[in-house]
């Protein structure tokens, strides 16, 4: 059976997505998968109703998440038991998600999944998501001596003034939308903030415009992980300062960052965008692993390279 998750779901859920993820990778305690981190929760939170279990004999044995970004839907993680693999319980947990895109009429959808595995990207083709791009997703140890000072840009944290949060919403919204038409991150940026699992950057220039945003989760019990600084979404607005932006985007992270006493930034971005992944590169971010992005419909959204954006649609 498919229903909704509860809150007494979470952490069966988030005990079956560290298993799952650590069988696959053949880790020798699966179990204890990245401990530190969560997935269950904050996505839970960020939307209960595109969140949903498999359920067995009143056991939880997998789960799926939906997330909205606007005219964007990312499902994932799909997580099954491993005494579940194989017997059509990811189909029928994807069939729950899809309707939820159907429901928002998000016009473009997709998730990242693992590059070497055939079994995953056929399942997922079943629904009509093709494998497009290469994800790196990587990393870098934050020397603070060696953040780039620039009197250019200030950044600051959406939780700083309750104010102006609607106003940095919107503008945020401004920004997204140069990226891909009617992108939305407004409820992610929220839930964040909600549940107090990091904060989001945001990025101002000498107009003292908004030109990009940052959303971060930040160490132990969120997507990030002991001692790090994950950023789950970020984007600067696409014009011919995209480029500049965008570095200045990266190291206001690692301020942020240092601010939360962490010592690793994590990112990923598409190959698609070839300019921003070079960027990280150029800043000395590292691969720690490939995925691969899958899309509906199987065109390139805005993964181009003129776009400077990261996410890597886990």
């Amino acid at each position: 059976m498919i229903r909704h998750m509860t809150e007494e779901d979470i952490q069966e859920a988030d005990k079956i997505i560290r298993l799952a993820f650590g069988t696959f990778r053949g880790i020798e305690d699966p179990e204890n998968y990245r401990a530190n981190s969560r997935y269950a929760y904050p996505r839970y939170h960020a939307d209960p109703s595109a969140s949903f279990v498999a359920e067995l004999n009143d056991k939880i044995i997998g789960s799926n998440f939906g997330l909205h970004w606007g005219s964007v839907g990312i499902f994932g993680p799909l997580t099954i038991h491993p005494d579940y693999w194989d017997k059509g319980v990811g189909s029928k947990l994807m069939e729950s998600v899809v309707r939820c895109f159907e429901k928002w009429c998000v016009t473009h959808s997709g998730a990242m999944t693992f590059a070497n595995s055939p079994k995953h990207i056929n399942l997922y083709r079943k629904f009509g998501y093709h494998p497009r791009f290469l994800i790196p997703v990587m990393s870098k140890k934050i020397e603070p001596k060696s953040i780039p000072s620039n009197s250019k840009y200030t950044w600051t944290r959406y939780s700083e003034s309750k104010v102006s949060q609607d106003k940095y919403l919107d503008e945020c919204k401004q920004v997204t939308n140069t990226v891909y038409p009617n992108l939305d991150l407004q409820l992610e940026i929220k839930a964040v903030d909600k549940m107090d699992l990091g904060d989001t950057v945001i990025l101002i220039d000498e107009s003292k415009e908004i030109v990009g945003f940052a959303m971060c989760h930040c160490g132990i019990n969120t997507e990030a992980g002991d001692d790090k600084c994950y950023v789950k979404f970020g984007a600067v607005k696409t014009n011919s300062y995209s480029q500049s932006n965008f570095r200045n985007l990266l190291n206001a992270c690692q301020e942020f960052a240092v601010s939360k006493r962490l010592s690793t930034l994590v990112a990923g971005t598409s190959i698609g965008r070839y300019n921003a992944y070079q960027s990280m590169l150029d800043q000395n971010f590292s691969i720690d692993f490939l995925g691969v992005s899958l899309h509906q419909p199987n065109n390139d959204a805005y993964n181009v390279a003129n776009i400077y954006v990261i996410d890597d649609w886990r």
